[in-house]
């Protein structure tokens, strides 16, 4: 093979992992993308969840209520 071929493979192969490189770079980050969003859309729902919790908590606290159901012979 000579040199000029050569030349040009060992360029098509560095162009081709530079994509590959590059695509994986891309899919890096848009998964860090999207799983920080999940933690975030997670961390809303959690916070949402404790802030209901919280004023159900004090509707009983204030209704005299200890938050569980009676009545069913536990």
């Amino acid at each position: 093979m000579n040199l000029v071929a050569q030349i040009a493979m060992a360029a098509a192969e560095t162009e081709h992992h530079g994509n590959v490189a590059l695509e994986t770079l891309i899919f890096g980050v848009i998964a860090a993308i999207v799983f920080a969003f999940l933690g975030f859309v997670t961390l809303s729902y959690r916070h949402v969840a404790n802030r209901h919790s919280a004023k159900a908590e004090a509707w009983a606290a204030k209704h005299g209520k200890d938050g569980h159901e009676t009545g069913h012979g536990h």
